[in-house]
């Protein structure tokens, strides 16, 4: 179910239950009206922030739609931390996609950062009739796999006998529960680079030290798709703030190829 705003440009709803709901802005843009770019955030983030904005901006200026919804968990929608899935945010996707084409755009253009780029490039590959191309932003492909290892055999044991695990870095303090763990085996990069066939636009810094470069070129590496370009910034660090501005640049450039 789908309730929003009258306003079409502003804060919008998407029901998803009478208790779970998701939290966004949208204008729906007066050029390729099938067309919509969404950004999708990171971890412990929400929809806005500089990136977000530059990105918006851009959209304004060429007149496409967009789309940026926070998360359940995160920002203004509903929910907790400790339910973040791999699968919800998929389902989450699916539901601004969902409100999307309500609106008449078929086709997306994802831009997503860390944890959104997970989940963009996930969505992508599940869904390639629905979306055009992709902008990963310090993309975490292995966004699963990474909380499990840096964890020991003990702190393993804890979280699953607790159904908890603290999270704390520089920008957020957060508690997961033990669902998170259990799907990092059906979300392994190397099956994403296996069946990856989207057009697809990577940036990531060299001196990003939550998501490591290599993360970005492996995928590269591992994939037998040819559309993808990546983008390393040297003194890039995991946020970009610095290159908001030519990513977002880029990224208008990116999707006007496959726009038209």
């Amino acid at each position: 179910m789908l309730d929003a705003t009258s306003s079409l440009i502003g804060s919008h709803k998407i029901t998803i239950s009478p208790h779970d709901y998701m939290v966004g802005d949208y204008f729906a843009g007066k050029r390729n009206s099938d067309f919509a770019i969404v950004w999708v955030h990171g971890f412990g983030s929400h929809r806005g922030g500089e990136k977000a904005e530059a990105i918006r901006e851009e959209c304004r200026h060429r007149q496409w739609a967009f789309a940026a919804f926070d998360f359940r968990g995160h920002g203004e929608s509903s929910g907790e931390m400790r339910e973040l899935r791999a699968s919800r945010l998929l389902e989450d996707l699916e539901a601004v996609r969902g409100f999307l084409e309500a609106r008449g755009h078929s086709r997306l253009g994802l831009i997503g950062s860390s944890m959104g780029g997970f989940a963009s490039a996930w969505f992508a590959a599940r869904n390639p009739a629905q979306v055009l191309g992709c902008v990963l932003i310090a993309p975490a492909f292995r966004f699963l796999q990474r909380r499990w290892e840096s964890l020991t055999e003990e702190q393993r044991t804890q979280w699953q006998r607790t159904d908890s695990l603290e999270v704390q870095s520089a920008w957020v303090k957060a508690e997961l529960g033990y669902g998170f763990a259990e799907e990092r085996d059906a979300f392994q990069m190397d099956a994403l680079a296996a069946r990856w066939a989207t057009p697809a636009l990577i940036f990531h810094g060299m001196a990003d030290d939550i998501v490591p470069v290599s993360n970005s070129l492996d995928f590269l590496m591992s994939t037998d798709y040819s559309g993808i370009e990546v983008r390393v910034f040297k003194d890039g660090d995991h946020r970009l703030t610095a290159y908001k501005e030519e990513i977002a640049n880029e990224a208008a450039r990116f999707f006007t190829r496959w726009v038209g």
